[in-house]
């Protein structure tokens, strides 16, 4: 979804700053309980917009666009504890002591290894996509960025650069101060991103006990053993499975928002 999609009018923008640097998020308002929700990698917190429709007003949703990611300032930190301080510094800056952490992907690892390390501030945790381990095999599937120019002097030059990949980022690219464009991430940090966050993260999945919703797509990036494992070696864990890819909450919004509202009735 497009950061300035019509869906984002209800949504405030505000950032803070962590070490120098500016941390952008949306707030998607109400007096509902809080629930924090992380994006993946080439993504951003505006593809939450229909959940927090879907989850409002009982709920406050609250979307950062990770470090190096759409509003949000580059850095030269993409290691697990770097994207885990972030957390720590929103939550301290809304004042918010405990939430719903919930996460797709990236997000989804960050959410529990968060939860791992800080269990007194999470209530709650949504896995959508975010194995307990992955990678291990040493491929990173985000290699193909590696050949994505990052900025164009035109929008158009932009687009044209970024050849079959230009559909899937074309509405959310950046204009910059001197006219220039670029793209909502740098290639090689995602890339880089994406190394760090492989790696065998049983120990963190299994560590929290607050109730947790793991949610898989059929045709995603955890094997169905995994999954399966994963609710059981984990006490207070349930599992939706839906017949989509990896990207749950945006391909099958409706049944999405519909288990995650299952599951938030009980928390």
């Amino acid at each position: 979804m497009a950061a300035n999609d019509t869906t984002l009018t209800t949504a405030t923008r505000s950032e803070l700053i962590v070490d120098g640097r500016r941390l952008s998020y949306l707030d998607f308002g109400g007096t509902g309980r809080p629930l924090l929700a992380l994006h993946g990698h080439l993504s951003e917190g505006a593809t939450f917009a229909g959940l927090a429709r879907a989850l409002g007003p009982e709920w406050r949703v609250i979307a950062p666009d990770q470090r190096g990611q759409g509003d949000s300032d580059r850095t030269a930190d993409y290691t697990r504890e770097g994207y885990l301080s972030d957390i720590g510094a929103l939550l301290d800056h809304l004042g918010l002591e405990r939430v719903v952490l919930l996460g797709h992907s990236l997000g989804a690892i960050n959410a529990y290894q968060f939860t791992a390390r800080h269990p007194e501030r999470v209530s709650a945790l949504v896995n959508a996509e975010g194995p307990a381990a992955l990678g291990l095999d040493g491929s990173n599937p985000l290699a193909f960025l590696l050949q994505l120019p990052y900025e164009a002097p035109t929008r158009e030059a932009l687009v044209a650069g970024l050849g079959p990949a230009a559909p899937y980022f074309s509405d959310r690219l950046r204009e910059n101060a001197d006219g220039s464009w670029r793209l909502p991430f740098h290639p090689r940090e995602m890339h880089d991103s994406e190394h760090h966050v492989h790696g065998d993260h049983w120990a963190d999945w299994t560590a929290s006990t607050c109730p947790a919703l793991l949610v898989r797509g059929t045709r995603g990036v955890i094997p169905a053993d995994q999954a399966h494992a994963m609710t059981a070696r984990r006490p207070g864990t349930t599992l939706t499975e839906l017949d989509t890819d990896h990207f749950v909450y945006t391909a099958e919004p409706a049944a999405f928002a519909a288990a995650v509202s299952r599951f938030l009735e009980g928390v």
